[in-house]
């Protein structure tokens, strides 16, 4: 891999805007919106900055961001490699529910309006948009079976596709006399209002922070230091434009009060609108950039869950390779969950916020895990050494991820779209990985043991 492949990684970022624009448009307002994402988009910058330096000492994992975490606290608290292993996985192993669920509303607004069938089987629900997600779940699980070749072919053609509804949202509007930039609100007013934008930037987080996929193949780049690091670089600077802009241009466009009327899918209308006859084909490809991100997602939590079971952080088994590469049993793994989250959950925000706590908890590991080693490895390698300033700035970070933590986690139910279920479900996650990891340890010590018996 070259930087470039993985800057079409990273361009699962814009396509995962999709799933929170229209919310974060109707509760904050056009601007509100706009200048939140931007704000999100520098934190992201300056976490994945120190992470250029991060991903170039351990350059032979591809445990990513985990990993980080992982070394940073070992001789201070083990236990947090479970817990950051199991939340970075999480959110990214159920992004195929996440978007497969909006993929089954898309194809239901713009080709099957009236089909609004439910079936009741126990407790839970099932749908048209539900059954189309999980047809799209068993479809991403197939191409990521082949191997990374037909994943990263795939991942071209659709990062190529997303260009055109992203131009689409940002400049087909402005030739319009449909947008008015002047109409849209700014819905952040006093404490509330702060207490409603970290909530808002916990939700965000998912989509920015999200570039550090780039770190994650940094071992698969054919030069480690340069190539992650241009990849970073671009990713930053790309996915801050689109998403600063697209609240403005496209808000302005489809006017906030048909945004609130049906945030998920307005995309749709605005197709409609903006290319005529052509509407179907721009949902198509705004289809297949959702199609990005899941093929993104599978191909980074498959190595994520791959070097868990290969190092010992959860069952062992799951760390085994096919005859191809492939860590077929780790996919598995991930098809079947995908499934019972997408049915159990159903709403692709429920789904992210259900996965945000550990993926920021993550990131909290990951980052002040880099004070962390310049204070315990001082003399470790660094090919990429970031300057001093970045030691108090990761500090500075560190604090402000966890305020967005304590405040988002705890405040679901101010975007209407969680509550306890996400939030016990999330801690029920964590909580299950250290137990797992628990058992593996006391049963690789036990095998030790035998063995030292045998020896003897």
């Amino acid at each position: 891999m070259r930087w470039w492949d993985g800057f079409a990684m990273s361009m699962t970022m814009p396509a995962a805007l999709i799933a929170t624009l229209g919310a974060s448009i109707a509760d904050l307002g056009g601007w509100g919106a706009a200048v939140l994402w931007a704000i999100s988009m520098l934190i992201a910058m300056g976490v994945n900055w120190i992470y250029t330096e991060l991903a170039t000492m351990f350059p032979d994992s591809s445990g990513g961001i985990t990993h980080y975490a992982a070394e940073a606290w070992k001789k201070h608290a083990p236990w947090v490699a479970p817990l950051a292993s199991v939340g970075y996985w999480f959110p990214w192993g159920t992004n195929l529910a996440t978007y497969g669920a909006i993929t089954g509303a898309l194809i239901q607004a713009q080709w099957f309006p009236d089909t609004v069938w439910t079936m009741n089987i126990g407790p839970l629900e099932l749908s048209l948009p539900i059954l189309i997600g999980i047809g799209v779940i068993l479809f991403m699980y197939l191409i990521n079976i082949v191997g990374v070749r037909m994943t990263m072919a795939f991942v071209y053609i659709t990062a190529g596709i997303l260009m055109i509804p992203l131009f689409s949202f940002i400049v087909l509007p402005l030739f319009s006399g449909d947008w008015t930039p002047a109409e849209l609100t700014w819905n952040l007013h006093g404490m509330e209002g702060l207490r409603k934008a970290l909530v808002w930037l916990y939700i965000m987080a998912w989509t920015t922070f999200g570039i550090e996929v780039c770190a994650t193949f940094a071992p698969e780049y054919k030069d480690s230091v340069k190539d992650t690091t241009r990849a970073i670089k671009a990713a930053v600077l790309f996915c801050m434009g689109v998403f600063f802009l697209i609240p403005i241009t496209l808000g302005g466009y489809a006017g906030e009060a048909a945004i609130q009327d049906d945030p998920a899918t307005f995309f749709v209308a605005s197709f409609g609108t903006l290319v005529g006859g052509a509407s179907d084909i721009m949902v198509l490809c705004l289809i297949a950039s959702l199609l990005l991100i899941m093929t993104t997602s599978v191909a980074d939590a498959s190595r994520v869950l791959f070097n868990m079971g290969k190092t010992g952080i959860t069952i062992r088994a799951v760390g085994k390779l096919n005859k191809r590469g492939v860590p077929v049993r780790a996919l598995n793994v991930m098809l079947v969950l995908n499934i019972v989250v997408l049915v159990v959950l159903q709403s692709p925000l429920a789904i992210i916020v259900t996965g945000n706590l550990g993926y920021i908890l993550t990131h909290i590991f990951a980052v002040s895990g880099f004070f962390m080693l310049r204070k315990d490895r001082p003399e470790a390698k660094r090919p990429i050494r970031l300057p001093n300033f970045f030691v108090p700035l990761s500090i500075a970070l560190t604090a402000f991820m966890v305020l967005i933590l304590v405040v988002g986690a705890t405040g679901f139910s101010i975007t209407g779209y969680g509550g306890f279920k996400e939030l016990a479900i999330a801690l029920g996650v964590l909580a299950t990985g250290v137990v797992i990891w628990l058992f593996v340890q006391k049963n690789d010590k036990r095998k030790a043991a035998e063995l030292d018996s045998v020896d003897a």
